[in-house]
């Protein structure tokens, strides 16, 4: 069975974007950067991917499959990039968002926990969830691991990791790494 992995950056107080979706005030680090590319690829953007030095159709190592609110989608549609991860299966949960004249990305606008559990059962990759805070809040049962990405800022409010009402769930901390800007980052599985 697929898992569903809740990869995310958050500050020290809980904010995966500011008030205002701003994610630019995370500090960049270039071993950090490496790190991501290397582990990561599939969380780059397809047209960020040469900026990175990546090649576009670098491999995916651990997800095939992309979830995305619409605010994690908007900054990439915002500027005329429709498919922002080509290189994955892609949905997009909204429904305020309308149709995308995008064959490569498919709006999702009933129950996001359906679709997830459809998704688990199929053949394939893991899945992404990307974001953001309130998409997570709804799939918060769903989510089997986490890689968190705690970056040492505070930023005062903004979008939660999870928006969701209180719900004590209980992971186990499985493995952590620190990078030269201080970011820790920490993997945990579903108790």
């Amino acid at each position: 069975m697929r898992k569903l992995v809740y990869y995310v950056a958050v500050s020290l107080d809980g904010y995966i974007a500011g008030p205002n979706g701003e994610y630019d005030f995370y500090p960049i680090a270039d071993d950090m950067a490496a790190w991501i590319t290397e582990r990561y690829p599939e969380t780059i953007p397809t047209h960020i991917r040469p900026h990175a030095g990546m090649a576009v159709d670098t491999p995916n190592r651990e997800w095939d499959t992309v979830l995305m609110g619409r605010g994690s989608y908007e900054p990439a549609y915002s500027v005329g990039v429709t498919s922002p991860y080509a290189h994955m299966k892609q949905y997009v949960i909204s429904t305020t968002l309308g149709a995308v004249d995008d064959p490569a990305v498919e709006v999702v606008d009933s129950d996001p926990v359906a679709l997830v559990q459809r998704l688990k059962n199929e053949e394939g990759k893991g899945i992404y969830l990307c974001g953001g805070g309130t998409l997570a809040g709804v799939l918060v049962d769903e989510i089997d691991e986490l890689v968190i990405k705690s970056y040492p800022v505070i930023a005062g409010a903004g979008v939660p990791m999870i928006a969701n009402g209180f719900s004590p769930t209980q992971f186990t901390i499985t493995q952590r790494r620190e990078f030269s800007n201080g970011t820790q980052v920490t993997w945990a599985t579903r108790a």
